[in-house]
């Protein structure tokens, strides 16, 4: 044995996994699923028979929860599917920026200004003029799978 220190470097998070297994048949309409490694809101689940080749089936069409893009997927309805850790919260919103970020104001008072700006044009709009009518503005922010996004927008009343 040496005695040089030896040094590992870790790659991993805190062990929170982005994604937990479910089986494919209880997977419901509005829940969500992964597919194509990105996470999404299931609009319509169909379940075919057990045939002569073993499983029943699902076909899976679903949403893609950040930027709309529908997906499908057929998984036997026995095997387990990634299910996405989805999380909404809420934040006020101090300012809008130049080049499209937006800073929030968090429950423990620290400010995050990591967001973009959403790039659905109504909420966009609506955020924009709300900001500009002086208005105070709670954003909720989806985030999953190490994304976020603006999804909705509260107006609690003037500043």
């Amino acid at each position: 044995m040496s005695d040089e220190e030896q040094h590992f470097e870790s790659k991993a998070d805190a062990g929170a996994s982005k994604t937990y297994p479910q089986q494919a048949g209880t997977i419901r309409k509005n829940g969500y699923i992964v597919i194509k490694n990105r996470p999404c809101k299931v609009v319509e689940v169909s379940t075919s028979k057990t045939g002569k080749h073993g499983h029943a089936k699902c076909h899976f069409v679903a949403i893609d929860i950040f930027n709309g893009k529908k997906l499908e997927d057929i998984v036997p309805s026995s095997h387990n599917c990634d299910v996405p850790h989805v999380n909404r919260t809420d934040y006020q919103l101090i300012d809008i920026s130049e080049d499209g970020f937006v800073s929030l104001l968090t429950e423990n008072g620290n400010t995050k200004d990591d967001l973009r700006l959403p790039t659905d044009d109504s909420l966009l709009s609506q955020i924009k003029d709300g900001f500009g009518e002086g208005k105070d503005l709670v954003v909720t922010v989806m985030s999953s799978m190490g994304e976020e996004q603006i999804c909705a927008l509260k107006d609690v009343g003037p500043k």
